[in-house]
């Protein structure tokens, strides 16, 4: 299993409302995207500072898998929509055990 996530710090301007919108789209990608195992986001809990303003998980079953969610139209989509609110983007890639 291939594990994806990334952090996102958004731009200051960026609200509860830009943050629904997105969160309603990423909903969206698992019930069209097959490739997807198992997708996880949420905003930051603020427990530590320093931290990232909103993280997405995302499992599959390997990297043929992610990339096809990488990929495709609607997660393209998304990205064009989280790139307009975010200021630094931290993703990585690596084997579950």
């Amino acid at each position: 299993m291939l594990c994806h996530a990334v952090t996102y710090r958004f731009h200051d301007s960026v609200g509860e409302k830009e943050i629904a919108a997105l969160v309603d789209r990423l909903e969206e990608l698992p019930g069209l995207i097959a490739e997807i195992r198992s997708y996880r986001f949420g905003s930051d809990l603020g427990l530590t500072k320093g931290g990232g303003d909103f993280a997405i998980v995302a499992e599959f079953d390997d990297a043929d898998g992610w990339r096809a969610y990488r990929d495709h139209p609607r997660h393209q989509e998304v990205v064009e929509l989280i790139g307009a609110m975010v200021e630094a983007r931290t993703p990585v890639q690596f084997e579950l055990r």
